[in-house]
């Protein structure tokens, strides 16, 4: 849809800028006299201008979770202090560090100052507010509760950012160990054998088996380095444009959930961030169905986010949600139950902000117990494989020295 770039006064006299949607000029032109607007200037914006917009995308500094808590949290205490709106994020703007959020502020403040509420605002970003930011602060505009549900979205954010680092601190860990055994493993291959095999090479005499193998598979990997490096990149490439689609990421996603030691982990996870969205989005006021979609939607894992869309359909038709969410075979027996007193009890959001901080709790003893096991295993792993090749390598030299000792 083409975006027009105008200059308008308002019923005071005030100067106004911005950019507004619309798929023609006159289109434009209506939406802004529908706003008591008199047009100073109205100028659509060239395509290129657009495409140049998006390249510079790329190089933007990203916005944070901790920025939109950092946000929530400020403005929250601006309204509860008395302090316009339009003000509060006049105000954000020039306190933000963040070049990119303070881009998206000053546009948001722009379309507040032009007549739009905050939540419609806030969806003309949808790359930094999500649908629960935009529900969440709809649902506050309508309670005439926005300081209280941007000081509860706040919270909501602060846990989810600290649910995000457990589970990094737990994964970096293992893919760091890894690479680096991956990297010794090629350059003892690539450049230390080859030095044993011009040394045995003189000797005429027949090799270990072991050795001989090692060897075959160092003269494949320097005779054929680059498609090696080749495969394994159009491997790659391919197997992530795989996992992009809808078929493929949700198989990866059920790997994911079924992983041997990282599963349970993943699961957790899965039913933490569930409750407590949930918990958030119906304490602050939102419809259960909406709430729903945006668990649903928001969930990070396909697997679950289906299950998630079959239990919005059973809730829709008149089934409590905690039936479909038994038959989903996803979320423990304790989740459920605790779910179905809630909804027996009306103090569902309790329940489900109780079962949230239990399985927050859990995460952590996850991630500790995970980091505790992976760490002998790496270390038995990178004794073997570069132990086994070090002790392949000279077993001629044993085999010499036990022969001229006898």
């Amino acid at each position: 849809m083409p975006i027009f770039k105008y200059v308008a006064k308002d019923a005071e006299g005030k100067t106004l800028k911005g950019i507004i949607e619309a798929p023609a000029k006159e289109g434009a032109i209506q939406s802004m006299r529908a706003k008591n607007l008199i047009i100073v200037s109205l100028d659509e914006e060239r395509k290129d201008a657009g495409r140049s917009r998006a390249t510079l995308k790329i190089f933007r500094k990203k916005i944070k979770l901790d920025d939109l808590v950092v946000f929530s949290r400020q403005l929250a205490t601006m309204i509860d202090a008395g302090i316009p709106l339009v003000g509060a994020l006049d105000i954000l703007e020039d306190q933000i560090e963040n070049p990119s959020f303070k881009e998206v502020l000053s546009k948001t403040r722009d379309s507040v100052e032009t007549g739009s509420s905050l939540s419609e605002a806030l969806a003309k970003h949808p790359d930094v507010f999500s649908e629960l930011f935009v529900n969440m602060t709809r649902a506050g505009e309508s309670s005439g509760m926005l300081d209280e549900i941007l000081d509860r979205l706040a919270l909501y954010l602060e846990k989810t950012s600290n649910l995000q680092r457990k589970v990094k601190s737990a994964l970096v860990y293992p893919a760091v160990i890894s690479c680096m055994a991956f990297s010794i493993t090629i350059f003892l291959m690539v450049k230390v054998i080859p030095m044993f095999s011009e040394i045995y090479a003189g000797f005429g005499a027949e090799l270990p088996m072991p050795t001989q193998v090692v060897m075959n598979i160092s003269g494949f990997l320097q005779k054929y380095f680059y498609v090696v490096i080749a495969i394994a990149a159009i491997g790659g490439f391919l197997s992530k444009r795989y996992t992009k689609t809808k078929k493929g990421r949700l198989l990866v996603d059920k790997l994911k959930l079924n992983m041997p030691v990282f599963g349970i982990l993943m699961k957790k996870v899965a039913v933490a961030k569930f409750t407590r969205t949930l918990s958030t989005l119906t304490k602050s006021g939102v419809p259960i169905l909406d709430s729903l979609e945006i668990v649903g939607k928001t969930a990070g894992n396909t697997v679950v986010e289906k299950a998630v869309a079959d239990v919005r359909t059973n809730v829709r038709e008149g089934e409590p949600i905690a039936a479909p969410l038994a038959r989903s075979g996803i979320f423990p027996v304790m989740v459920v139950r605790m779910i179905s007193v809630g909804e027996q009890t009306g103090e569902l959001e309790k329940m489900l902000s109780k079962v949230s901080d239990f399985y927050d709790e859990q995460v952590d003893a996850a991630v500790s117990g995970l980091t505790s096991l992976i760490e002998p295993l790496i270390i038995a792993f990178l004794g073997i494989v570069i132990g086994g090749i070090v002790i392949c390598m000279f077993l001629p030299i044993l085999q010499i020295s036990s022969a001229v000792g006898t």
